[in-house]
């Protein structure tokens, strides 16, 4: 689900709603964006909405549609273990915070600041230091 064209991404999410109301078959990209959809039933409203609306996130407003993208980006990355290593962190995860929705949101929370350093310096993302800051959320096993 790679564009540029922002509202074409989000269509897409609007499409997956209207599928999963009406129970037709979803390919493959719409059952991963129906599973987060599911999960946060509470931007559930924003499929009522126009797509053009914006969220102002520097006063403090959440994006549903980037927090639903990091949650397709982190899937992806577990899927492919790119970076490697992200497997064994994110199971460990799973475990240490008893949720696999629980343990992406701590994840994303890294993939979202390691994006963020990146466009601030005009760089490539660091996977050292994006590896590095999920490995610090994982507690040592008493």
């Amino acid at each position: 689900m790679f564009s540029q064209n922002r509202e074409q991404l989000r269509q897409a999410y609007h499409d997956t709603w209207q599928k999963m109301q009406t129970q037709q078959p979803l390919t493959a990209l719409e059952q991963q964006l129906a599973h987060v959809i599911a999960h946060h039933p509470e931007y559930h409203p924003i499929f009522q909405q126009a797509i053009e609306k914006d969220f102002a996130t520097e006063l403090g407003d959440t994006n549903p549609y980037l927090h639903m993208g990091l949650h397709l980006a982190l899937y992806e990355q577990i899927a492919t273990n790119r970076p490697k290593g992200i497997q064994r962190i994110y199971h460990q995860l799973v475990e240490q915070f008893s949720s696999e929705h629980d343990a992406s949101h701590h994840m994303m929370n890294c993939l979202s600041e390691s994006l963020w350093l990146a466009q601030q310096h005009q760089t490539q993302a660091s996977e050292v230091d994006y590896l590095s800051a999920l490995q610090q959320l994982v507690k040592p096993k008493k």
